[in-house]
């Protein structure tokens, strides 16, 4: 059986992706699913947040990956020769790499767009799902991650911002569907950094219902312990099993999972 394919998607910065990724990564994998992380962001948040500070002995990255993508000479490699395993039982990184920027030009211009799909379609038995973290931008790496994925979850920080450039987002993912991927669909809207008792979040969250929009019933609590595991680089389900936010994970886990 393929594995499912999620990517995490927003064209707007600091709304949480990374940190959603790698939180619901980690709880499929503790419930024994084989997962994979990609991560295409240059920033590499997800990839510190999984493995702490990189070294000059650090594993192949995703720009090892892309280079051979460009580079005839290293063809017979399989996207599974830059994956490695986390210190997470059952949770693998492709990580990133700075090197990502430069070769962005060049996958473009060379129409590789298609690549990742292809990579993905080898290796999709060997995993149950596979998660992608995307840039803050529609940029080669995010659309060949909505190419070759078949979910896509949006996070929205409860921001008007954030709110403007939804539906913005939501017609970008649709474009994509129509014209190169019609197994992708959005799976939904997180709301991330959720605060309760305070008047804008709950507002906004309510008029993106009452419009249609896929708003998924579980929020994510706004809290300085998603910061101290950050620096820890452990995910909350090993940070802090029983933490609420924590929890929310695991629901928002469980409700993606039976979808």
């Amino acid at each position: 059986m393929s594995a499912v394919r999620r990517v995490v998607f927003n064209q707007k910065g600091g709304v949480g992706k990374s940190t959603i990724t790698v939180n619901l990564a980690a709880v499929a994998a503790s419930q024994g699913k084989r997962v994979l992380v990609i991560d295409l962001d240059p920033q590499g948040n997800a990839s510190h947040y999984l493995t702490g500070t990189r070294n000059e002995n650090s594993p192949p990255t995703a720009g090892d990956y892309f280079e051979q993508v460009l580079n005839i000479s290293l063809f017979g490699k399989e996207m599974e020769d830059y994956v490695f395993p986390t210190p997470f039982e059952g949770l693998s990184l492709l990580a990133s790499d700075p090197e990502l920027s430069e070769l962005m030009g060049k996958l473009e211009s060379r129409y590789k767009m298609f690549k990742l799909k292809e990579s993905l379609d080898r290796i999709s038995g060997q995993y149950d799902e596979i998660w992608i973290d995307t840039p803050p931008a529609l940029n080669f790496y995010t659309r060949s991650a909505l190419i070759a994925a078949n979910r896509c979850l949006i996070p929205f920080d409860c921001d008007t911002f954030s709110r403007q450039a939804l539906y913005t987002l939501i017609g970008n993912v649709e474009e994509i569907r129509n014209d190169h991927n019609p197994g992708l669909s959005v799976e939904g809207i997180v709301v991330n950094q959720f605060q309760p008792r305070a008047s804008l979040p709950a507002r906004l969250v309510a008029e993106l219902e009452s419009e249609g929009l896929p708003v998924l019933a579980t929020r994510l609590s706004s809290s300085v312990r998603i910061r101290e595991s950050h620096e820890a680089s452990r995910p909350m389900i090993h940070l802090d099993p029983r933490h609420k936010l924590t929890q929310e994970y695991h629901a928002l886990y469980q409700h993606l999972s039976k979808a």
